[in-house]
């Protein structure tokens, strides 16, 4: 993953971070709504971007965030792959902590880079069973560039799984990542989840 495009992703993750995904989203969720709630998350993550904040406030905004928008256990275990089936319960649910901690750190490192900067909705449309969002990154001296959010409401809630940015899903990305961090530890979920804890 080159620079620039690391610099774009953590523009989005803060809702982010992040996040391809397994089984099927319901049929219930009509476009309006997931329009507007990828609005409220951007309304969100503009505001962290812009507030002057500590790096570290900046962190809990952007792991707020995420869990309020996004389908955060789909999104886990995704990025975990194949080792999630495996994986005992108590697993997984450390490993979705530590991921969206995880998550949270990584990407708002970045994100003094983006003052000034903003995301803005541009439309909405229905793909196969879920929503896709799209909008427009402006930040200040680049170009601008397209963001798809992917929404369902599969967990029983309104939520984004999944996000391309100019094409690319943000969570392969992520998956393909936290695999090669798996195959340094031998494939050990729990040694992965105390480095994920301070990884980032």
């Amino acid at each position: 993953m080159d620079s620039d495009f690391s610099r774009r992703s953590a523009l989005i993750c803060g809702a982010s971070g992040i996040l391809a995904l397994s089984g099927l989203p319901a049929l219930a969720l009509t476009t309006d709504e997931a329009a507007s709630l990828i609005n409220k998350a951007v309304g969100d993550i503009n505001k962290v971007i812009n507030s002057g904040k500590s790096a570290g406030a900046m962190y809990g905004d952007f792991e707020r965030i995420f869990r309020r928008y996004g389908d955060v256990p789909t999104i886990a275990r995704s990025a975990l792959g194949p080792p999630a089936r495996s994986a005992s319960s108590a697993q997984m649910r450390a490993f979705t902590s530590a991921f969206s901690g995880y998550m949270a750190r990584k990407y708002g490192k970045r994100f003094r880079e983006f003052i000034g900067g903003q995301i803005k909705v541009t439309d909405a449309r229905k793909v196969k069973s879920f929503q896709e969002v799209r909008a427009t990154a402006k930040l200040q001296g680049r170009a601008p560039f397209a963001v798809s959010f992917m929404v369902s409401d599969r967990s029983g809630t309104d939520k984004f799984f999944d996000l391309l940015i100019e094409g690319i899903s943000l969570l392969k990305s992520e998956r393909a990542e936290i695999g090669a961090m798996l195959d340094k530890r031998g494939g050990n979920i729990d040694k992965l989840i105390a480095d994920l804890k301070r990884a980032g």
